[in-house]
């Protein structure tokens, strides 16, 4: 990732100005000192030298005023940073998860974006404040003691400014060296990140597999190799030393040692080289160092941290034809899928087919774990195979418009989303244009109406997560928002666990009034008994067919019969 990419991201998330106010005393400094030693003291006069003095002290207090300027926009500037980073990073890692699935490199990427969110981003935060407040003391320091010195005596800013930009030169020659060293040192943590992940995820098969020392070897030699980063780049910051030495120590014991000569045969007072010296000390010195230390380590690690988070933010669009702009119908087709949540681990669906007809209604079911959830997730495109293909009306739900799809396919999860709004918008969020007769008809058929009248209308405000509404209300909502939507296909990821098995019946029976397709991953059997087709999932296997043609073809459906009537 180039610097101009981490400079526009960067600038994205910052705005600011730069008060010259506190730059004021270091430029003053010397000027001042020359004329309260050369038309003061050393003239006889010590108070016109005190007078200067006091003059510099005046500038000093308006410099703190400065100073004291700076922190309010810092902390406006750098306080919402966080927020900003994390907002684009988790937009790209979700792009990357719906656009091309959640398993192999994709999910690599969005794992890693979890990384940058929660460590990267706050770093950045934090490290632009500091940096913010470095480049302007830099700035504030460095380039005006030069300037003031250019003012005081052109033939010593000759001298000074040779051998700092000597220093600069042999900074800037090794300052690509240390960025190569140091993204290796970022790059070598996220590995740290993604293999114990690995090794977490699947974990069980570790302990099955008896593989425990290959995963603990797997996991010492990424970060061994962060640890051979850190010491190389540590040697790579060896260069502070040259930096400092012909930045600051060279000027300044040139200045001295060649006093008596400035004085004696350039025509130079003492003054004059009192106040060389007085920038070197107090402008150019902090300058230099401030360079070397926050410039190798500080600015150093937000340049490079940024470009990380620059190219988890840089998403690439697809072209045009990539995409289909909508699907062509509801029919809903499983080809021989698979799915495992890490390269390694055991599949969760193990070469399933299905198809949905339009208007069709199917329960799904099966024991805990066999991956029901998991189904629901990529018949509605939020999980991409790990083999075979999901269709939504003959085209590659992958390749369809995200938009699209989700216009097409409402996705109903257990736990139900209310958000802080009026009940009305909860319950048009799908279709914010229905009106007050759909919405009655909507929450009739959905049994919501005596929890409408209990709140007081559909203008009343629900506070955040329900407030007083029950978890069998916050249901009833949310189930109220799909019925109210303009999706063909709704799926119910046991969605109606809350409810009592006759306000379930009626919420089925509601949704698939209207003759679109209905996906049922059933909490009950009577779900199953109701629907058209039934799909029993078995980890290994899965059978499809009618409630009763499984009762007597699958031994297990029959013992789940007999469990849920128990």
């Amino acid at each position: 990732m180039s610097a101009s990419a981490a400079v526009r991201l960067l600038h994205a998330h910052t705005r600011g100005q730069w008060p010259a106010l506190e730059s004021l005393p270091t430029f003053a400094s010397g000027l001042l000192l020359a004329r309260a030693i050369d038309q003061g003291f050393l003239a006889g006069r010590p108070f016109t030298g005190l007078g200067w003095l006091a003059a510099l002290a005046v500038l000093h207090a308006a410099g703190a005023l400065g100073t004291r300027q700076i922190y309010p926009w810092l902390a406006a500037t750098v306080e919402p940073m966080r927020d900003s980073l994390v907002t684009g990073v988790v937009t790209a890692a979700l792009h990357r998860m719906t656009g091309h699935g959640t398993m192999g490199p994709a999910s690599d990427a969005a794992g890693a974006g979890v990384s940058q969110v929660t460590e990267q981003a706050e770093a950045v935060r934090a490290l632009t404040g500091t940096a913010l407040r470095t480049l302007r003391q830099l700035l504030s320091a460095g380039v005006a003691a030069l300037l003031g010195l250019v003012l005081l005596s052109p033939p010593l800013a000759l001298v000074v400014g040779s051998s700092v930009a000597l220093a600069l030169s042999v900074f800037a020659a090794f300052l690509r060296l240390q960025v190569r060293r140091y993204r290796a040192v970022i790059r070598e943590a996220e590995r740290i990140g993604e293999a114990a992940a690995v090794v977490v995820q699947g974990v069980r098969d570790v302990v099955a597999c008896a593989a425990e020392d290959r995963a603990a070897r797997t996991v010492t030699e990424v970060a061994d190799a962060q640890a051979r980063a850190l010491r190389s780049f540590a040697r790579s910051r060896l260069v502070r030393l040259p930096v400092i030495a012909l930045g600051v120590h060279v000027p300044l014991l040139a200045l001295l040692a060649l006093a008596p000569y400035l004085t004696g045969r350039h025509g130079m007072t003492a003054g004059q080289v009192a106040g060389g010296i007085a920038y070197v000390v107090t402008g150019l010195q902090p300058a230099i160092v401030i360079l070397v230390d926050a410039g190798g380590t500080l600015l150093l690690s937000l340049a490079v941290i940024l470009g990380r988070l620059a190219e988890v933010c840089d998403v690439p669009g697809e072209p045009p034809s990539a995409r289909t702009d909508a699907p062509s119908s509801a029919v809903i087709e499983a080809a021989h899928v698979t799915f495992a949540y890490s390269p390694h681990a055991a599949p969760v669906l193990a070469d399933v087919s299905l198809l949905v007809p339009e208007g069709a209604h199917l329960a799904v079911v099966g024991p805990s774990g066999t991956g029901k959830s998991t189904l629901a997730n990529l018949l509605a495109g939020l999980a991409r195979p790990r083999r075979g293909r999901v269709t939504l009306g003959g085209a590659d739900i992958g390749d369809l418009d995200p938009a699209r799809v989700r216009a097409a396919v409402a996705l109903v999860p257990q736990e139900s989303y209310v958000f802080a709004a009026t009940l009305r918008k909860n319950l048009t969020y799908l279709n914010p244009g229905a009106t007050d007769a759909e919405i009655d008809a909507a929450a009739g058929a959905m049994g919501l109406a005596e929890t409408v009248e209990r709140l007081g209308g559909y203008d009343a405000e629900v506070p955040p997560g329900g407030g007083t509404l029950s978890q069998g209300e916050r249901q009833l909502v949310t189930l109220t928002r799909a019925h109210l939507s303009t999706a063909p296909v709704v799926i119910l990821d046991e969605a109606t666990c809350h409810l009592d098995p006759a306000a379930e019946a009626r919420a089925e029976r509601a949704l698939t009034g209207r003759g679109r397709t209905l996906i049922v991953i059933a909490h009950r059997i009577s779900s199953a008994e109701r629907a058209g087709q039934v799909l029993l999932l078995d980890g290994s296997t899965h059978l499809v067919g009618t409630h009763d043609a499984l009762l007597t073809r699958s031994p297990l459906y029959a013992e789940l019969v007999g469990h849920w009537h128990t």
